[in-house]
């Protein structure tokens, strides 16, 4: 059974606090618009997909709690615009909020709680449909551009995409899962993805869970262990007309090796986290963090020399006092520089390093 980062049920939303794992397992109610800005803002919930639907189901939970008088249609507008400034970066957020404020000003008054309610309940479900699909299409490319010469890879990841950044299942995670459930997989790595550590907190915690055969390594690994890699699967929290392609701070580096070593380099997101009103990765809003995340790590004192026994969680300082830092959370890879990029909608391929999103491969 897969993790689940997002519950909603009739008791309301909770979301598992990305930030506690892989040592604490402990889910935070979201009651308020208030409470969504801050795990999203904070990195609680994390991944372009999960952010998109922990806004869009907070605000499902708002209008249920609305106090008798509110406009419904003012609150959804207006906490939209509030949660888009959350995490710029994260397209599907933008998605989400244009698919709720549409619905909110497409009928009666009256009927403005029920519509967006029901449309954000359809972006939780569609999701889980929708990244199975995107393992399918990243499967069929990988197997469609080997030919048959290799039926069992090996794949390197990058951050965390798997059911902790979904609704489940994940998307580049969930390539990998396709190819296991499959017999297509030889083996997994996962780089570490400093600073904030969502390779080995998140995405080696979703394959230990699962039992899939997988390797941790350090972020600068990576080139040493080209020689045994038949592909690199990464995530996406935003692609543009071209197909340039923002995602988690060092994807740009393992993009340059695949070139380099002529490994296909594949981009596995939701066709919602293609954005179409941006011409080029150039236009795209990259979101800086603070410092504090790049000269601190946190996590539970190790009370022995073979890392089995734990102490209460601590932060410590691992920089030198007052050295200058640069943080952004994301780069931009190029699309001349992307094999593929597989959606629910099947997989894309570039034409003279451009892609156009209007005619994709089948995915079986």
């Amino acid at each position: 059974m897969s993790l689940q980062a997002i519950i909603y049920n009739k008791d309301g939303l909770f979301v598992l606090d990305q930030l506690l794992l892989p040592h604490q397992h402990k889910y935070v109610p979201v009651k308020s618009i208030e409470d969504s800005f801050s795990v999203i803002k904070n990195m609680q919930v994390r991944g372009a997909p999960a952010i998109g639907i922990v806004a869009a189901l907070s605000v499902a939970v708002g209008l249920k709690n609305l106090e008798e008088g509110k406009n419904a249609k003012d609150f959804v507008i207006d906490s939209l615009e509030y949660l888009k400034q959350s995490r710029p970066t994260a397209v599907n957020l933008f998605e989400a909020s244009h698919i709720l404020q549409n619905a909110a000003r497409s009928v009666h008054p009256s009927q403005v709680k029920e519509k967006v309610i029901q449309e954000a309940e359809a972006i939780l479900d569609r999701d889980l449909r929708d990244n199975h699909a995107i393992g399918a299409a990243g499967r069929q490319f990988l197997l469609n551009h080997y030919k048959g010469t290799k039926t069992k890879l090996t794949i390197l990841t990058h951050c965390n995409t798997g059911s902790l950044a979904t609704s489940g299942y994940g998307t580049a995670l969930g390539v990998i899962r396709a190819l296991y459930e499959n017999g297509n997989l030889e083996h997994a790595f996962c780089t570490e993805t400093r600073p904030y550590n969502q390779g080995s907190r998140l995405t080696a915690f979703e394959l230990v869970h699962d039992r899939i055969p997988a390797t941790l390594v350090t972020d600068s690994t990576a080139a040493s262990i080209m020689h045994k890699i038949d592909a690199i699967v990464v995530g996406a929290d935003r692609v543009t007309k071209n197909g340039d392609t923002a995602n988690k701070i060092g994807t740009l580096n393992l993009a340059i090796l695949a070139n380099h070593f002529n490994i296909p380099f594949i981009v596995a997101a939701p066709f919602s986290s293609i954005d179409l009103n941006l011409a080029s990765g150039s236009q795209i809003t990259i979101e800086q963090r603070p410092s504090i995340e790049m000269v601190t790590v946190r996590g539970p004192v190790v009370k022995n020399s073979d890392a089995t026994e734990f102490g209460d969680a601590e932060r410590v300082h691992i920089a030198a006092p007052g050295i200058n830092t640069y943080c952004p959370a994301f780069d931009v890879t190029p699309a001349k520089l992307i094999a593929a990029v597989a959606t629910e909608k099947g997989y894309f391929t570039a034409t003279n390093g451009n892609f156009s999103f209007t005619d994709s491969r089948e995915s079986a």
